[in-house]
């Protein structure tokens, strides 16, 4: 008899243990489902979302404008007249500036620019293996929940020169906007930096249209 209740015993604690087990997977399964619906809350502050619209022209380190020409195809900087700066045409830029939870890598912009009454946004392109910087027609979105061809990282041009910039393109480290000479043009161009290398022909500063003076975002 006393077997018999050691053996009652024995399988009622059993099943009790088993039902805590349920219990615990049960919990377990709870506070997944409590994971997956939270992830993607989380997962929609890494996105980009616009935080303000800045109008600027943009400078080289010889002072000469960047002006657009949809037309040619062509972002070169030229030495502007008084007269082509009051009109704006293809050299005004929108900047864009975004919201990021990484600021470390720099500050995500993207650039417009009107040209007889179009607006053009700045991105980068592979092209015969080399990346090239384009201007299509269109809008940069208010928001962006994932890599954008059209996104640069502002940074300090060096830590004694505040007043200046560098553009780093999103999409590729170490990759930024500079200017080459092709001919008489100093054209727009994508340029790979080297570590602790500083070059001037990506020196770009940010003035404002009206003043025409210097400008830190």
């Amino acid at each position: 008899m006393m077997s018999l209740m050691s053996f009652s015993e024995l399988l009622s604690r059993d099943i009790h243990n088993a039902r805590i087990n349920c219990q615990d997977v049960r919990r377990q399964q709870l506070k997944c489902a409590e994971f997956w619906l939270i992830l993607p809350a989380e997962l929609e502050c890494d996105a980009l979302c616009k935080e303000k619209t800045l109008h600027r022209v943009l400078r080289n380190v010889n002072s000469q404008l960047l002006v657009v020409r949809p037309d040619l195809n062509v972002a070169a900087f030229e030495d502007v007249t008084d007269q082509e700066m009051q009109s704006g045409k293809g050299m005004l830029f929108s900047i864009h500036c975004y919201k990021t939870t990484t600021p470390l890598a720099g500050l995500p912009v993207a650039f417009t620019v009107q040209v007889e009454n179009k607006s053009y946004y700045m991105c980068c392109e592979r092209e015969c293996g080399k990346m090239i910087v384009r201007f299509k027609e269109g809008e940069v979105p208010k928001e962006i929940s994932g890599e954008s061809n059209f996104i640069f990282f502002k940074k300090t041009f060096t830590s004694c020169c505040s007043q200046a910039f560098k553009f780093e393109y999103s999409m590729e480290q170490g990759m930024f906007l500079a200017f080459e000479e092709e001919g008489y043009l100093r054209k727009l161009i994508l340029k790979k930096l080297s570590e602790d290398e500083v070059d001037e022909t990506m020196k770009i500063s940010l003035c404002k249209f009206s003043q025409n003076e210097n400008h830190n975002l």
